[in-house]
């Protein structure tokens, strides 16, 4: 029997640029970059426009990576990443910001639609599957009749900072226990409110 390949590949989803940076669509960025700094990791490598770093965690091979194209367009970057580096589907955990969860809600899934969300929706069609791990954040409705397109390309308010600070520590959190403990112990003890 094959020893089999525990390298995981954590994938924050967002857009790059400077503009777009502490953007609710950036959640998933944001997720992977608190996750980096926490494990002293330095997303500096650019590979299939993707930056990412590598490291260990508790002995588990660990790829952290943020894809370089726009959201649109995440799933050419993370099929080239999870074939080269040969990461089964069940070890890929994607980030991503969700409307239909408010702030402050983190909800781990083992597959599933994409609700609408583009980089999802890339993903899924280029690996040709939807059961792969993905963790949601949520980032709340728009207020009113705003266009949810402006919504999340919007920074977070200054109201809304302390949560967001206590969601992304808690995701970071999420996403080592599925790293060391696997998906069915993360959606135990994270799905749900934080706090």
């Amino acid at each position: 029997m094959n020893d089999t390949n525990d390298t995981t590949l954590i994938v924050g989803l967002g857009n790059p640029g400077l503009q777009y940076r502490y953007t609710r669509h950036n959640a998933g960025f944001m997720v992977a970059q608190a996750l980096a700094d926490k494990l002293d990791v330095n997303l500096k490598r650019v590979k299939f426009r993707c930056q990412f770093g590598e490291t260990k965690l508790d002995g588990i091979p660990l790829i952290i990576a943020k894809p370089l194209t726009y959201m649109n367009d995440s799933g050419s970057a993370v099929s080239s990443l999870l074939h080269y580096f040969k990461v089964p589907l069940e070890r890929l955990l994607v980030i991503h910001d969700d409307l239909d969860l408010p702030l402050g809600v983190l909800r781990l899934r083992p597959g599933g639609g994409s609700a609408g969300q583009r980089g999802m929706q890339s993903i899924t069609e280029k690996l040709g599957s939807n059961a792969f791990p993905r963790l949601r954040f949520g980032i709340g409705r728009p207020p009113g009749r705003m266009d949810p397109a402006d919504y999340v390309l919007e920074k977070f308010g200054s109201s809304e900072q302390e949560l967001l600070k206590m969601t992304l520590d808690q995701a970071t959190a999420a996403v080592q226990t599925f790293i060391r403990d696997g998906l069915e112990k993360a959606m135990n003890q994270y799905n749900g409110e934080v706090g």
